[in-house]
């Protein structure tokens, strides 16, 4: 047995070159944060920034990619590329949150009770829930995601499901409600560049289906804490502030002193120069009429 031989006239696939290659969210990423600082540092106006972002986020290739900060540097004397060898993406990032693959769960019922589906969960394509009398909250702000786009099916028969996004989430509703509804208040917030989108579906009958978006708690702990430093600071600032007034209004109290004596002085002179001329002036009177 021979191996086999491609027949004469029938050409073998060419390997796509490297500009030819899909490039990933990484990537758009990573050109995306030079076009950021290219407009902070005035290379671009917003009108050329805005294009470019446009284009970056729509890039399918590396090919597409390259020009788009070929005339931009990204270090004194370096030339931009987009970078052709895959690194680990950056834990907690968008793009090490949206995973493929299959979700850890792909429905939920609350019939007369509850659900809940929280924490570090693998959210589905599409995600089909029921409640029927009950209610169920979905909480993605720990969640992983299965694809860039998820839709989560809500049904609410006198019941309620409850959907919570984090921040950088874009969310679309497009639920029906018959004497029930759905929240739209999250709609039309806009997402953080490479993060998911979330499409909320479904009917309500007798029931709701609502949509807010929190932070996580380790967020909500980070912003605790960076408004108590605030705090701190601020409390020292006045601490500061109330130890230099005895100071400075002593100082301004010696100045007030010191200008009045002086002003004080400058009249006495004055006054003492006047009385000298008016005796001067007396005495040569005197002198003539005798």
């Amino acid at each position: 047995m021979t191996d086999a031989v491609p027949s004469e006239g029938t050409p073998t696939p060419p390997r796509p070159s490297a500009p030819e290659l899909r490039a990933a969210d990484a990537d758009r990423e990573r050109v995306a944060e030079i076009l950021r600082d290219a407009l902070a540092e005035g290379r671009l106006d917003m009108a050329e920034f805005e294009e470019r972002l446009e284009a970056t986020y729509k890039a399918r290739t590396y090919g597409e990619l390259t020009p788009i900060t070929r005339d931009l540097p990204t270090a004194p004397g370096a030339v931009p590329s987009v970078n052709m060898t895959k690194e680990p993406v950056a834990d907690g990032s968008w793009a090490s949150r949206i995973t493929g693959g299959e979700g850890s769960s792909t429905w939920a019922v609350a019939i007369l009770s509850g659900f809940q589906r929280r924490g570090g969960w693998t959210v589905p394509k599409r995600f089909t829930c029921f409640a029927f009398w009950g209610g169920g909250e979905i909480d993605l702000r720990e969640a992983n995601f299965a694809d860039r786009e998820v839709e989560i099916n809500c049904v609410a028969v006198m019941g309620g499901v409850n959907v919570i996004v984090p921040p950088g989430v874009e969310v679309v509703v497009r639920g029906m409600g018959v004497m029930g509804g759905f929240d739209h208040r999250e709609e039309g917030v806009p997402g953080d560049p490479g993060g998911p989108r979330v499409i909320v579906t479904g009917f309500a009958f007798w029931g709701g289906v609502g949509v807010e978006r929190k932070l996580t708690r380790e967020e909500r702990r980070a912003l605790k804490e960076e408004r108590r430093r605030q705090r701190l600071e601020r409390r020292e600032s006045m601490r500061e502030l109330q130890e230099s007034f005895p100071e400075d209004a002593e100082d301004t109290h010696r100045h007030l002193t010191g200008g009045h004596h002086d002003l004080m002085r400058g009249r006495s002179d004055r006054h003492r120069d006047r009385h000298r001329d008016r005796r001067d002036r007396r005495d040569r009177r005197d002198r003539y009429d005798d």
